[in-house]
Order: structure tokens, then sequence, then C-alpha cells
């Protein structure tokens, strides 16, 4: 954990410093509604296979509209927060989803796009990203289990391969799908070619606040990938709590009913997460002017 924590710091700084130096401020608003929207779009689980459900991981669709570096600066900032506010992940572990998820995830996705977006099948490109993104973030994640001593039988393992396979083809058709949307609404978006995206901002802000106030009541309540094959293992339930969340589970207990309690939860870390991006942003703009 010390070692990837480490080496997880020293990647998003390094992000950092590269993004200061092609960054436009005109796009530090991006920065900050991208990363709601991502946030927003990984609170919902959907079934995927075998009893396992996914979510949106989002690493290559920040890729794809922001860039590499500024992606993983974002991502970083998504985990943190999910670690920190909503028990998500966990802190213990924030170190490895960093290393998984904001540098080798968004790296791969960001290479693909990179090597394919500019051959005219951008959608395809898109999907490549996606795909390659999550299986990457997926297979890093069961060889640091198998690199702990977690004994992984063969059955598990394949399963487990399987229902992230299949996770990361959906991956590739949701980053696809929004990628396409976001350049309809904005040609020359993708490109870089805009300084200013008020359509966008506009339109992911509407579906970022339709995910958090209703999706949760058509996502799965199955186990994601990795949670299944912690209960096919036997591991469940060994985690440790170092910091207390002040709301787990994506829930504000302090407010009355379901709905409010999940509404609100997702709105405070809405509101969080485009104010960290957007403050990020800033700051690498004006490191770069410094």
């Amino acid at each position: 954990m010390g070692v990837l924590g480490a080496a997880s710091l020293a990647g998003a700084a390094a992000a950092a410093r590269k993004a200061s130096q092609a960054l436009d401020e005109s796009r530090v608003p991006l920065m900050g509604m991208a990363g709601a929207f991502v946030f927003a779009a990984q609170m919902i689980n959907f079934p995927v296979a075998a009893g396992a459900s996914g979510h949106l991981l989002g690493g290559a669709l920040l890729a794809i509209t922001l860039g590499t570096a500024p992606a993983v600066v974002v991502m970083t900032a998504i985990l943190a927060i999910q670690a920190l506010l909503f028990q998500d992940g966990g802190v213990l572990a924030l170190g490895a989803n960093v290393f998984n998820m904001a540098l080798a995830g968004v790296a791969a996705g960001g290479w693909a796009w990179q090597a394919f977006g500019g051959t005219g099948r951008r959608r395809l490109a898109a999907f490549a990203a996606g795909s390659l993104s999550a299986l990457a973030a997926a297979c890093l994640a069961l060889a640091e289990l198998a690199a702990s001593g977690v004994r992984i039988p063969g059955a598990a393992l394949a399963l487990a391969l399987g229902i992230f396979g299949v996770t990361a083809l959906l991956e590739g058709a949701i980053t696809a799908a929004v990628a396409a949307a976001l350049e309809s609404v904005q040609p020359g978006l993708l490109g870089r070619t805009h300084g200013s995206p008020r359509r966008v901002l506009s339109g992911l802000l509407l579906a970022s606040l339709l995910l958090v106030a209703a999706g949760f009541l058509v996502a799965s309540s199955l186990p994601d990938g990795l949670e299944h094959l912690a209960e096919a293992i036997g591991i469940t339930g060994l985690e440790r709590a170092v910091l207390a969340a002040p709301m787990p589970d994506y829930e504000a207990k302090w407010l009355g009913g379901d709905w409010l309690r999940k509404a609100g939860a997702g709105l405070f870390g809405l509101i969080v997460t485009a104010a960290v991006c957007w403050a990020a942003g800033r700051w690498i703009s004006r490191w770069r002017s410094a």
C-alpha cells in the first residue's frame, strides 16, 4: 500500500506539472464539470453478469475530453473525495485505486484515443479507449491482490476476468456514446478547438443533476466485480475502518426520507467534486503563468 501510495502521489504530481504546460485557462470549467459528471455516473451501478454489477469508471472519457494529464488530476480528485466523504474505495486503498484508475486507466484510455482518435473512426477509438482503460485497471487490481498474498482459485479468477471483460465492453460503449454526444453538442470539442465549451458545460450539469437526483432509483444493488470476487474467495469483512466518513454509502443520514438522503449526498458530492476539480484546474493554469 505504501509503495503504491508513493507512486500514485508522484504520478499525480507529474501529471499536474505536465497539464500546466498545455491547459488553456478557458477550459478550466470543463475540468470541474467533467469531474462532476464522472462522479455522478460512478454512483450508478448496472447489472453485468453472474450476479455482479459494474459502473462507469470514466478515465478514458476524461482523457478524451480533457487530455491525459488533466484527466489524471481530475480522476485523482474524484477518488479522494469518494474515499474521504463517502467511504467508497477506502482510505487505505486510495493509493492503489489512484494508481489503477487515475494513472494506469487514464493513461491506457488516453493512449488508445491518441493512437486511433485521429483516424476518422472516432466512435470506435472511444470504444477502444474505454474498454482498454477499464480492463487495465481491473487487471492491475487482480495482480495487486495476488501480490499481497490473497489466493484466488482458478475458477474464481476466470469468473472475475469474465465479469471484468463484460464491464470493459460496457465501459467502451458508454464512453463512445457520451463522447459522440459531447461532440454533437459542440463540434470540435474533442479536438480541443473550442476555448469555452458553454453548451457542453450546460449539458454535463443537467446530466449530472439527473444522475444524482434519480439515477440511484434504477441502479443495481448487486455487488460490483471486485466485491463479487471478494465474496467468492471469502475475504469480505476483512477491511478496517481508519477514518469515519460523513456520508458512508452515499447517504446523508441526517436528512429525512430515503430519496432525500441519497439525493442530498449525491448533490453534495457533485458540488464538492466540481469545486475541487475547478480549483485544481485554476491552480494548474496559474502555475504555468507563474
